[in-house]
């Protein structure tokens, strides 16, 4: 796998560093305070998993597997292939993870559904953040890294299903996916390629 990778962006170390980074926010931010973690399947299991291993609170997990499709950013352009039971949403805190932030639909009907089947609060955190390409006014409440519109492989991102056991983040060389149907590089592979309503994000690196 690692002759596909053109440039390594983020090595493991630097990952953890990020990790921790943004861990310890979280631990400040919800000191004494119940909530449950949220990974969205597929692409966050890797980095959520490592997430919460470096947060000592008292946290419940769920996860959710969804797709979005069309424009639009509401529950009717979403497709839930699994969501959490209402008990373990409602009412409750929710730190909604995943592994990229792209055009946000996705993360941002996943976060209108939440709140829609009664969840106090929803606060979103990734593991990369690509504002470039944003197509709806959504920032990450926390990123562990902000990257180009490059078509990223490693650490739980994947390829046609492969790459996701890289412990590093890399940029994949473009012929290896210029010549495929699914060469739109994102957390929704058939997402628009322009953002024309980008949210400003700043992201800490």
């Amino acid at each position: 796998m690692h002759e596909d990778i053109e440039t390594v962006l983020f090595s493991a170390e630097q990952i953890l560093g990020g990790i921790v980074r943004v861990a310890s926010e979280l631990t400040r931010d919800y000191a004494g305070e119940d909530f449950t973690v949220v990974g969205v399947l597929k692409g966050s299991v890797v980095f959520v998993s490592d997430l919460v291993r470096n947060i000592p609170a008292k946290l419940e997990m769920a996860f959710v597997g969804a797709s979005s499709y069309g424009a639009g950013t509401t529950s009717g352009n979403l497709r839930l292939n699994f969501f959490p039971m209402d008990e373990e949403i409602r009412g409750r805190r929710i730190l909604l993870v995943d592994d990229i932030l792209d055009t946000g639909r996705t993360m941002a009907a996943l976060k209108a559904e939440m709140l829609a089947r009664g969840a106090s609060e929803v606060k979103t955190c990734v593991f990369l953040d690509k504002p470039s390409r944003r197509a709806v006014d959504l920032c990450a409440d926390y990123a562990c890294f902000e990257v180009e519109d490059l078509f990223v492989v490693g650490y739980g991102l994947d390829f046609a299903g492969r790459y996701r056991n890289l412990p590093y983040v890399g940029a994949l060389k473009p012929a290896l996916y210029q010549t495929s149907e699914t060469q739109a590089p994102a957390e929704e592979r058939g997402g628009e390629s322009s953002a024309p309503d980008a949210a400003n994000c700043s992201t800490q690196a």
